[in-house]
């Protein structure tokens, strides 16, 4: 996700210095012009504004906290806006470990997996306060099409715990009721056909169709990522029967299908069906 969204900053003219911890992801970006650093605190120094996109919790912890993390390192006055899907309450706990420090700190996941970010048509949900929010709305705008602030510290993450709880359950939804359609005897390319000439039709419903007609399902949102998603949502108080179901469906999937596409939860469940 990183990579295509800092090819959109630098394709507007941003100049741009980037950290990855596999410093084989960065060539992409330095032929582009972007400059590289070793580590995160370096990034900050050299930097206004710093985005950050790792996939957990312990990865955000890890470029925050490392002895050359971002509170290792003084760079009063700087910007990050954390564009990674972690706990709300993560969140809230960096953004007053970096008011100490004297930086800005945004919680702002997306909505959209790979296609999105390459085609910055991202939808980002940002929180902080609304001074902050108006400041950088301008270079979020160059990564999606829909920026909200939906209020203060947190509420960016919280958001997005919610938009994808709704994701699982038009996965498993889409995975179960093709399904169901091949045990009644109906192909599921024919099932898919009609779903994709209704009103059920949308634009992920018809690529995630196409991974299970072809029963491929090559990664643009990990499945690991969302049963990790569900549980923060779990740990956030997601109480609902149905959530329970998609939170424990995800959770014993991952196992074996976790590096796969979110959509591969239809193999595990064909798989899980055969051995009933």
């Amino acid at each position: 996700m990183g990579t295509p969204m800092a090819k959109n900053l630098i394709a507007e003219g941003m100049n741009l210095i980037v950290y990855n911890r596999t410093k084989t992801q960065e060539a992409p970006l330095k032929q582009l012009g972007a400059k590289t650093a070793e580590s995160p605190a370096e990034v900050l120094h050299k930097s206004d504004i710093l985005f950050i996109m790792v996939s957990d919790d312990s990865a955000v912890a890890e470029i925050f906290s490392q002895s050359n993390g971002l509170l290792n390192t003084d760079s009063s006055g700087k910007t990050i806006i954390n564009m990674s899907t972690i706990s709300p309450s993560t969140s809230i706990d960096l953004a007053s470990k970096c008011n100490d420090k004297a930086l800005r700190y945004i919680d702002a996941p997306v909505a959209g997996s790979i296609k999105q970010a390459s085609e910055a048509t991202l939808v980002i949900m940002a929180g902080c306060d609304e001074s902050t929010f108006a400041e950088v709305k301008p270079l979020l705008e160059i990564l999606g099409k829909a920026t909200f602030r939906m209020g203060n510290t947190g509420n960016g993450n919280k958001t997005k715990l919610a938009v994808n709880l709704f994701l699982a359950y038009l996965t498993q939804g889409l995975a179960e009721a093709s399904l169901f359609a091949e045990q009644l005897g109906i192909p599921s390319h024919d099932f898919l056909e009609v779903i994709g000439a209704g009103g059920l039709n949308s634009p992920y419903t018809n690529a995630k169709g196409n991974m299970i007609r072809k029963n491929e399902y090559p990664s643009a949102f990990a499945l690991h990522l969302m049963a990790k998603d569900l549980r923060l949502a779990i740990e956030n108080g997601l109480s609902t029967e149905s959530g329970k179901v998609v939170f424990n469906t995800f959770q014993d999937a991952k196992e074996k299908y976790g590096d796969q596409d979110v959509m591969a939860i239809a193999a595990y469940l064909k798989e899980n069906k055969s051995k009933k």
